[in-house]
């Protein structure tokens, strides 16, 4: 398992029996290929399905079913489909249940920024506004820091917000951080992470769990 399948997999465990989930593009995307056995979700996608099923092989990819980043992916039994309108009511009536995006950045507060980069040219704004205003739940996956070795978990947004909805649990290749109104709080490391590496590439100030630090003071 490579880290982006761990932090998929690690999501993918927040996910409760009945949940209407949407999958962003990227890392949340892998989500569909870990639901914990025993847990039945709805997995939704912005351009018109509910019922995603897990990523398919080669031998049964379909080209004219995928999701809203353009990926092929299989559909349950009972799986409905419809046009982006409807799907659009759905997130934006409170439908949806938890929403797993992806983000560029998110800053101590817990916003997020996820739709553009300063300079570059944006094909559309997507889902992830109305995701944020009307999902129940948000939870974030991402990389800690970018491929230059800098943090996502900044003090101030340097791109567009994408809403003032704070999320509610942000999950890396490091460690989970659970978002409260005072804050970033690390409530668990990744295996294999210490909390310094943490501190050094977290640019966001945060509280710590108290099982963590016992933990390393007694590591």
């Amino acid at each position: 398992m490579n880290v982006k399948q761990y932090i998929a997999a690690r999501a993918a465990k927040e996910l409760k029996q009945g949940d209407i989930v949407n999958l962003g593009i990227g890392i949340p995307t892998m989500v569909a290929d870990f639901i914990p056995p025993g847990v039945h979700v709805f997995l939704h996608s912005e351009n018109g399905i509910l019922g995603v099923g897990p990523t398919p092989d080669q031998a049964h990819i379909d080209k004219e079913l995928v999701n809203a980043g353009k990926l092929p992916v299989t559909v349950m039994e009972g799986s409905a489909f419809f046009d982006s309108a409807s799907s659009f009511a759905m997130i934006r009536g409170g439908h949806v249940t938890v929403s797993i995006l992806g983000v560029l950045q998110i800053d101590a507060k817990g916003r997020i920024a996820n739709w553009a980069v300063p300079g570059k040219s944006v094909l559309g704004v997507g889902g992830a506004m109305d995701l944020l205003e009307g999902s129940k739940k948000i939870i974030v996956t991402t990389m800690h820091t970018t491929n230059e070795g800098e943090s996502k978990i900044v003090k101030e947004l340097t791109y567009p917000i994408t809403s003032e909805r704070i999320v509610d649990l942000i999950i890396t290749d490091l460690a989970v951080f659970s978002v409260k109104r005072d804050g970033l709080h690390l409530i668990e490391l990744a295996p294999g992470i210490s909390l310094k590496e943490v501190q050094q590439k977290t640019e966001a100030p945060f509280h710590i769990a108290e099982s963590i630090i016992g933990n390393e003071v007694n590591a």
